[in-house]
């Protein structure tokens, strides 16, 4: 690695986690240059805690939604920069393949191969707005919530138009009426947007993140250098504040600190039990 380079995934490791530059150099030293290893590296010697900034990718794009007779279609497409998901070609584009995905319910592979208006192939459309546009543009994820079995409500962030923006959640609720609680399934996908939970109760959540996780807290605490004993107990207490922070029925409700989600579902139901049966939350370029 060029000492141009070292300083560049420096100052960008800096920016994801707080660390100073002589921590965040033998970090990335230890992890060959590589980033996530870094920030891995960091979190088990104590040094760096799992920031918010972590999260965050140089990807940009739009996430869109379209809603019609209580089905719900979410799409993401993804830019290199932020001036291009600005370009009016591209928000045209996006635009019309919400509208595709929602025909296509969520198959990528029929979306692609659909006609657009101009009667042209979608993926070949693709390819001819990279050329014109001259950045790399992918049609990444998208999804369907149907309208069986449970009520859909979504939630835009900070939209740029109607229906577009940077996150957007969709929650499925069983008990709910759509005209009667429209509210409270509006405000349930909006604490899903803010506060990012993995799963919907602890059950849910991958073992592999909660053993990963497990991991690196416990080499934390033995670099810590607290007895065994002492070590074996702020384990089991972080790994089940972080089952707690990250499944949705567990964690402090947005708009209340004194109530978990699970309290504002039993509060709201009224002879019928309130159930949250799926959700979804799109950051355009979380995870790339």
């Amino acid at each position: 690695m060029s000492g141009k380079d070292l300083l560049q995934n420096i100052k960008k490791l800096r920016e994801m986690t707080g660390v100073g530059f002589k921590d965040c150099k033998s970090a990335l030293d230890e992890s060959n240059g590589d980033i996530e290893k870094s920030i891995e590296y960091l979190r088990k010697k104590g040094i760096a805690k799992a920031s918010k900034k972590m999260s965050r990718t140089a990807s940009e794009g739009l996430a869109l939604v379209k809603e019609l007779d209580g089905n719900i279609s979410i799409i993401e497409i993804n830019s290199e920069t932020d001036f291009v998901a600005k370009n009016n070609d591209f928000i045209n584009f996006c635009k019309e393949l919400s509208e595709i995905n929602f025909l296509s319910k969520g198959n990528l592979e029929n979306l692609n191969n659909s006609k657009m208006k101009n009667g042209i192939l979608v993926k070949d459309n693709l390819v001819n707005l990279i050329a014109k546009i001259g950045e790399k543009i992918i049609i990444r994820r998208a999804q369907f919530f149907d309208n069986n079995q449970g009520t859909n409500f979504f939630y835009v962030h900070s939209a740029i138009e109607k229906n577009i923006g940077k996150i957007i959640s969709i929650v499925k609720i069983d008990g709910v009426s759509k005209n009667k609680d429209n509210d409270l399934g509006s405000k349930i996908a909006m604490h899903i947007a803010a506060s990012n939970p993995l799963a919907i109760d602890k059950n849910g959540i991958d073992k592999k993140i909660v053993d990963k996780e497990l991991e690196i807290i416990n080499e934390e605490i033995i670099n810590s250098g607290k007895p065994k004993e002492i070590a074996e107990k702020i384990s089991k207490g972080k790994i089940s504040k972080f089952l707690d922070d990250n499944s949705l029925l567990n964690q402090i409700w947005i708009m209340d600190p004194k109530k978990k989600v699970s309290d504002v579902l039993k509060e709201n139901s009224s002879g019928k039990k309130i159930n949250i049966l799926d959700f979804v939350k799109y950051k355009v370029g979380e995870g790339v």
